[in-house]
């Protein structure tokens, strides 16, 4: 018995349990074959559903139109440009108020995590302002720059730059102290160990920290061209509503999500290659 269990073992028949479940443990590791595979899999079956759902007349198209007649309508608008021309203003009403508040955030973030005075003088003002409802601002800023994009960047920034400021804080703090106490004991400067200690360590941290919140910035850009806007994907979503074409709204859904999906994997795949040192061997 044990050599023949010794001959499993070698050919790979007794130790196939044994890998499988190794995929279910906390360490394991999938290849990115496996993972690309698993993802598209969740997304195929979702559509399936969608599919069946609608094939047999489980909901009516009013409330959940076919997978069939969203594409239709998609190449429809994408036809005559408006698919195209609303993701051009909305990509460049994100990418201009994303980076103006990730231009801010940054160094007050790292300031207020570096020194506990400039912390106490801005965590709590940060704090304060960041548990005022976004939408709220909404007409105000309507007021104070008009309907144009100026009032798109100044809702990004105010839904997205606060959390910023607090994650930005958060990741230079948990940089370990012993990196920071090796800087003293090498006599250097306060001013090189923030740039070659602290933030080449947390800006791994930093990075993911900023994808976070490009989600967040993506979700406050819908939410003001909803509410007052003449272009854009939120604007043309509202414009769908009122005349009940649930196909658009399901059409522009789908396309916000590859976008943000877009985006995101972007800046993952982008940290690889910045960050390499943090891949594990």
């Amino acid at each position: 018995m044990p050599p023949q269990n010794e001959a499993q073992d070698k050919s790979g028949g007794a130790s196939h349990p044994t890998r499988r479940r190794s995929r279910l443990n906390l360490t394991a590791k999938i290849s990115p074959y496996e993972f690309t595979a698993i993802a598209v899999c969740v997304f195929a079956g979702l559509a399936f559903l969608w599919w069946a759902v609608t094939a047999f007349d489980l909901v009516p198209p009013l409330f959940l139109p076919s997978p069939g007649a969203v594409l239709l309508r998609l190449a429809e608008l994408w036809s005559s440009g408006k698919l195209l021309g609303d993701a051009l203003v909305s990509i460049y009403r994100i990418t201009v108020g994303f980076f103006i508040s990730t231009l801010l955030a940054l160094p007050i973030g790292v300031l207020i995590g570096s020194y506990r005075t400039w912390e106490a003088a801005i965590e709590p003002l940060v704090d304060f302002i960041r548990y005022m409802p976004v939408v709220a601002f909404v007409p105000l800023t309507i007021l104070w720059t008009g309907t144009g994009d100026m009032q798109k960047f100044l809702i990004i920034w105010i839904g997205t730059f606060f959390q910023q400021v607090l994650l930005v804080m958060d990741n230079v703090k948990s940089v370990p102290r012993d990196f920071i106490n090796l800087g003293r004991t090498l006599a250097m400067p306060e001013r090189m160990i923030l740039a070659r200690i602290i933030l080449p360590s947390a800006m791994p941290a930093i990075w993911d920290s900023m994808r976070i919140s490009l989600g967040w910035a993506w979700t406050w850009l819908v939410v003001a061209e909803l509410v007052a806007a003449t272009s854009g994907l939120g604007y043309r979503i509202t414009t769908a509503q009122r005349f009940f074409q649930t196909d658009t709204i399901f059409g522009y859904l789908l396309l916000l999500g590859i976008l943000g999906l877009a985006t995101d994997q972007g800046m993952k795949l982008a940290s690889r290659g910045l960050f390499r040192y943090l891949q594990v061997r």
